[in-house]
């Protein structure tokens, strides 16, 4: 049976970010990070699970192709919630709350054609892809980001 870890507090309380963002620029930031870190989980995932599943006369180039995908997604993850903790922010913490934040649709079903599974994964790349420009509004409108020069 798992389970939950106990959360203590130090004694000096919990860490606070050396920067000098107004509280409401960090939520704002971090909501909209955090929902980007949920869809790149979830992508990560579906990439991956078309990877498994992959078959046909191309298996062994599509197969690698959403492998080597699926490692570029991962690889996004930890700089993303590093960067929402720089600031102050809190990140997600279950596979439910990525659940619960994820704009990327699931796929379940039992069988998905190789060209059905590409086309699918190339809309949410480009959904992801507009999302992340949304995202990168919201920090330069919080001062995440200086102004472009």
């Amino acid at each position: 049976m798992l389970q939950r870890s106990k959360t203590s507090i130090s004694k000096n309380g919990p860490w606070l970010p050396a920067t000098d963002l107004e509280a409401a620029a960090t939520k704002d930031f971090a909501a909209a990070m955090n929902t980007i870190l949920a869809d790149v989980y979830a992508l990560y995932l579906k990439t991956k699970s078309f990877h498994w599943h992959m078959s046909g006369p191309h298996f062994r180039d599509y197969h690698l192709l959403l492998d080597e995908q699926g490692d570029q997604l991962f690889a996004m993850t930890d700089p993303i919630a590093e960067r929402i903790r720089k600031v102050g922010g809190s990140t997600l913490r279950s596979i439910g709350h990525i659940s619960h934040s994820q704009r990327i649709l699931n796929n379940d079903a039992d069988y998905v054609e190789p060209l059905d599974m590409l086309a699918e994964l190339r809309e949410d790349n480009k959904t992801l892809a507009a999302r992340l420009r949304e995202a990168h509004n919201v920090c330069e409108n919080t001062a995440i980001l200086p102004p472009p020069a």
